[in-house]
Parts: structure tokens; C-alpha cells; sequence
């Protein structure tokens, strides 16, 4: 049996006489030690699906069942005992502001019935582990966002969960301290062989932190997959317009208005491995004729698994282009032509 069965599962709010459906009959199972991610557009209906794991939001239909527990129709007491082994990571972190950072985490270790007197030990034990140890007399507000969310990892910790909640856990943050709080979160996944459960709609998490991946729209999940194949071949409309605008794809305005007027063709190349794409265009341009242009190209790793998407602008005869065209079909993972 899988750690979380969520299945069936939909949520009808009622809106000014309206039923909004936030999450419509969704199915999913999370494996024990894993790292699941649910990716999607605002809206999707990420964070309401998510909250019914932990039983903050009740389904209107179907069941979560987690470590056994049937979460929908557990009763006060044995939900508040399933809630001790999940810990919720805020995005905007929900420090108490006048508290230290010790007495935030010795709150939530009071909560959890943890000993008093035991609480110094474990506080520093925690801090060492998101590497603030030596900040724990400090207030929230003498730390910047990035520290912020440390302490809050530290104390969705405190009671030894062993399923975390992530909702945007990095959206708050720039780049490289988002990569700071991936990077802390992979640890303790392997250290302490937590499940992670991350939702976003940011796809630089999903390709540094993500084991499988489910994509969201208007409340549903349109794709299950793996992170590598969410990049590699994504089937979903949504998925497709997540990774080309996490990939840009796109070709900028200046190079297509410079392009507009020339005969030839653009090509989008994507392909997978670790291999440059030159021989291929070499031995393509060499024996077709024609001259083939780079006009960019970007690689990305995955689970240290190659992507590499290539823009390129093919010129002369047009017999010789569409033979051109054929040869990138038959080597390339995938090949699109780009309109002017």
C-alpha cells in the first residue's frame, strides 16, 4: 500500500450562489520516501488538493488514506495523531514575529506534547540540520527570507514527521536561495527518508527536486509522469506549455523579424543524452547541401540525464531543405517547424 492514496478526490466550494470546483475527481498515490511533486498555474487547484492530505480541507467526495489512515472519516483524535507525522511548509514561513527563533520551534515542539526540559537539544539538533544553529536568539525580522524559511523547515521537523507538505516552499525566494532551500530539502529526504510532497508552478524546482511529477489544470491532473520525462517528452497541452516556457523555446521578436524576409526554414530540435547535436547538423549540411545556422540552444540535467533543445535556420534549394528537414526527423528525439 502506498504512504498516500488519495482517490476520487474532489472539493466544491460555494461562491456568491456559485459551486466552484477547485479539484475534480483526482486520483494519486505517493510512495514512501519519495519526493512527489504537483506542478501547475495558479489556480489549479494545487493548494486545495494538497491541504486534504493533511485534513485541513475536507473532500466533498472520495478518500485520502495516509500511513493507513483514512483521513476523511477519521475521528478528532486520531486526525490530530495523523497531523504529528505531517509537517506544512508555508510559503510566506508563519513565524510568530515576537518570538526567537528557538521559541517559534519550541512552540510547535510544546504542541506536539514534546518534554520541556528536552526541547533545548532538540532545538539545536534541528537548527544544525537547516544550518542555523547559531542564529536561534534571533528574531524573524533579523533574517532574511531565505533564513526565514529554514527555520520554518526546522520546525515542520520538530515533532519527526515523516511526510512533509511544501505549498510554493521556494516562490518567496530569488534563484540561488531557492536552489539553497532544494538543496536542504534532498538532504533530509535522504538523511531521514521523509516523503516530500512540493506543489509549485515554478518548473526550476521540478527539475532539482522532484522524483514523479503530477501537472494540474482547472482542478484536474492532466499527467503523472517523471521528472525527466515531464522535460524529455511532456503529452499534456499544460505540460507542453510549462516546460517550452521553462526551456524558452520561444525565438526572440528580433530574430524572427530579422529571419521574416530570407528563404528557409527554422527548426526546433530537441534530444536527449549527453551527445553535441554538430556532427548530425555537419553530416546533414554535408550530404543534403544545404547551410544550416545555430540560432540557439540551451542544455538542462535532469536526475544528471542530458536535454538539450537547439534552434536552428536550414537555407537552400528547396528539395534540399525538405530532404534536410526528413534526415533531423529520423535523428532528432523531436524536430517542429518554427512560423514566421
Amino acid at each position: 500500500m502506498s504512504q498516500i492514496e488519495i482517490s476520487n478526490v474532489s472539493v466544491t466550494f460555494e461562491q456568491k450562489h456559485k459551486q466552484i470546483e477547485a479539484v475534480k475527481n483526482v486520483s494519486l498515490k505517493i510512495e514512501k520516501g519519495e519526493i512527489f511533486g504537483i506542478v501547475g498555474l495558479s489556480g489549479a487547484g494545487k493548494s486545495t488538493l494538497v491541504r486534504t492530505i493533511n485534513g485541513l480541507q475536507k473532500p466533498s467526495q472520495g478518500t485520502v488514506v495516509v500511513n493507513g489512515v483514512d483521513i476523511t472519516q477519521a475521528t478528532k483524535k486520531a486526525l490530530a495523531a495523523a497531523r504529528k507525522k505531517i509537517g506544512f511548509i508555508f510559503q510566506n514561513f508563519n513565524l510568530i514575529n515576537n518570538r526567537t527563533i528557538a521559541q517559534n520551534i519550541a512552540f510547535a515542539l510544546t504542541a506536539g506534547g514534546f518534554p520541556e526540559k528536552a526541547q533545548p537539544k532538540k532545538i539545536d539538533a534541528l537548527l544544525d540540520m537547516v544550518g542555523l544553529k547559531d542564529r536561534q536568539d534571533n528574531y524573524p525580522a533579523q533574517l532574511s527570507g531565505g533564513q526565514k524559511q529554514r527555520v520554518g523547515i526546522a520546525r515542520a521537523l520538530a515533532n519527526d514527521p515523516d511526510i512533509l507538505l511544501c505549498d510554493e516552499a521556494t516562490s518567496a525566494l530569488d534563484l540561488e536561495t531557492a536552489q539553497e532551500i532544494i538543496a536542504i530539502l534532498k538532504d533530509i529526504n535522504q538523511r531521514l527518508h521523509i516523503t516530500i510532497v512540493f506543489i509549485t508552478h515554478q518548473l526550476e524546482v521540478a527539475k532539482d527536486l522532484f522524483d514523479r511529477v503530477a501537472v494540474m489544470e482547472a482542478g484536474q491532473i492532466v499527467e503523472q509522469t517523471t521528472a525527466y520525462r515531464l522535460f524529455a517528452d511532456p503529452q499534456s497541452s499544460m505540460a507542453k506549455r510549462l516546460v517550452n516556457r521553462f526551456l524558452d523555446e520561444q525565438l526572440p521578436d528580433e530574430v524572427r523579424e530579422k529571419l521574416r524576409g530570407e528563404p528557409g526554414v527554422i527548426l526546433t530540435l530537441k534530444y536527449q543524452g549527453d551527445d553535441s547535436l554538430d556532427p548530425v547538423i555537419t553530416e546533414i549540411s554535408s550530404s543534403t547541401g544545404v547551410a544550416i545556422s545555430i540560432l540557439q540552444g540551451r542544455i538542462e540535467y535532469i536526475h544528471s540525464n542530458a536535454i538539450g533543445v537547439l534552434a536552428v535556420f536550414i537555407t537552400g534549394e528547396p528539395s534540399a531543405i525538405s530532404k534536410a528537414v526528413q534526415l533531423f526527423t529520423e535523428k532528432v528525439d523531436m524536430v517542429e517547424e518554427v512560423a514566421r
